[in-house]
């Protein structure tokens, strides 16, 4: 069984190192904790490897010199009865694995700014990509997300149907997630009870409760439109005005890219300033992710790549991480939720990016936080059973249909008579009566919890619903 080491344990031993200003030997760290020679080695490579020690000199003359104490946070680190240096795997606090690439990379993005080199925007970083020859992901990770993430492997469904099958779970989910990685304060519950009923939390900003409407605008976007949505200039730039209204300084600035330059708060890394290069750019990592073939990878790689140019002024992570979503939903895989994924290794992961141009320690993130939404969601669908054909034939009509009964305010015999003219007009005469009955039942069924699958309007749901009500106690 591997040995779980908490920060108190290295810490010990970098504080013994300490002791010794011009270098401590191995022989003069053994009597520490009575440990084992090879267990003693193995803690030290990875305090080498974290970046918190180097060494000086080979075989019995070797010393050790202190570079950094241990960062604030506490982590766990999970050391392999190998003596193989690569296989030395560190372990999120949350329980993420981090490999021994990502290692080196959090150590790196943990240093104080000040001994962080300045970096400018690197145009090679994105021209070095060749879709579908240059993979961020590797083959035998790729593979095993695609086994375990298709419950539809076997059907020829439309694009979303997955998604829209969890949706109401997905809202929440996400809205949530991507709005706390931000650092909103809103609870789950608090979550839910704003985008169910519109009750804002009390205490908290207006402009948390925003963002997270705006969350459940830019997702009811993607799915509600998971045919026409794509990893092209229309969808990303109303994806970012979606998830940007009311937000931004200048509201002329909502889904339109960047004129002005831009700063990250705690990095080094100074984004491209000129507009023309901005577009040019944003430009080029649309065409290069529409050519990637595997879902996971263009998912990926437009996390990695839209951050990293912030081709807005503000809003740029979120942006990223919807439009990650865009290959899962439109292929009937898993959406990617962010469920427990802690914001400090996210944005690690971000940084190393930024300032480094490595991928790794992010791809950790993404690879932990998709096996985690897959978990979840696999559940949620079992538990829903399987989707009715003729309701997923006829899904749009039925959005259609019932769109216009709450906005037109029908109540009583209206709804029934508006119904049955509607049907005969869009609809084959064999299956018009089973609609008629589909819809009448859902219109019964509507509440402030899952009006949102209609396309409506918070304001037009309430105004009809009132009167509905009142309707059906007479």
């Amino acid at each position: 069984m591997p040995k779980y080491l908490a920060e108190e344990d290295l810490n010990i031993l970098v504080q013994a190192v300490a002791r010794y200003p011009e270098g401590a030997r191995l022989d003069e760290l053994l009597p520490l904790g009575n440990l084992q020679r090879r267990t003693l080695q193995r803690r030290l490579a990875l305090l080498q490897k974290q970046g918190f020690l180097a060494t000086e000199g080979h075989g019995r003359a070797t010393k050790y010199h202190l570079l950094q104490r241990l960062p604030a946070h506490r982590e766990q680190y999970l050391v392999r009865p190998s003596e193989r240096d690569s296989e030395d795997v560190t372990l999120d606090e949350d329980g993420i694995s981090v490999s021994a690439e990502g290692q080196k990379i959090r150590a790196y993005v943990h240093l104080p700014l000040t001994q962080r080199k300045p970096v400018g925007h690197n145009r090679d970083f994105l021209d070095a990509y060749q879709a579908n020859q240059t993979f961020y992901l590797p083959q035998a990770m790729r593979d095993e997300m695609a086994a375990m993430s298709n419950p539809f492997a076997q059907q020829i469904l439309p694009a979303g149907t997955y998604a829209r099958q969890i949706f109401n779970r997905l809202l929440i989910d996400l809205s949530w997630n991507s709005s706390r990685l931000e650092g909103n304060t809103y609870s789950l519950l608090e979550t839910q009870r704003l985008i169910a009923f519109g009750q804002s939390a009390e205490g908290k900003d207006s402009l948390e409760a925003q963002m997270i409407l705006n969350h459940k605008d830019a997702i009811e976007f993607l799915v509600e439109s998971a045919e026409q949505v794509g990893l092209n200039r229309f969808t990303i730039l109303n994806l970012h005005a979606l998830l940007s209204n009311n937000l931004l300084p200048d509201p002329e600035a909502s889904g339109r890219l960047r004129s002005i330059p831009v700063n990250i708060g705690g990095s080094v890394y100074i984004p491209l300033a000129v507009p023309q290069l901005v577009e040019e750019c944003f430009n080029q990592i649309l065409n290069t992710a529409s050519a990637i073939e595997d879902p996971f990878e263009q998912a990926f790689f437009v996390m990695v790549h839209l951050p990293y140019l912030q081709p807005f002024e503000d809003v740029n992570k979120r942006v990223s991480r919807l439009s990650a979503n865009i290959p899962l939903i439109r292929n009937n895989l898993s959406p990617l939720s962010f469920t427990g994924v802690p914001n400090r290794i996210y944005i690690a992961g971000m940084l190393g990016v930024y300032e480094m141009n490595q991928v790794e320690l992010l791809r950790d993130v993404f690879v932990w936080a998709y096996k985690r939404s897959y978990e979840n969601y696999i559940v949620v669908r079992q538990s829903l059973g399987q989707p009715d054909p003729f309701r997923l034939r006829y899904r749009q009509q039925m959005i259609e249909a019932i769109g216009q009964v709450v906005r037109q305010k029908l109540i009583g015999q209206d709804i029934p008579v508006f119904i049955k003219h509607w049907s005969k007009d869009n609809l084959p005469k064999e299956d018009q009566p089973r609609f008629v009955g589909v819809v009448e039942a859902e219109l019964f069924a509507l509440h402030e919890g899952n009006f949102a699958r209609f396309r409506l309007q918070h304001s037009e749901f309430l105004d009809w619903f009132d009167l509905f009500k009142h309707s059906v106690r007479r």
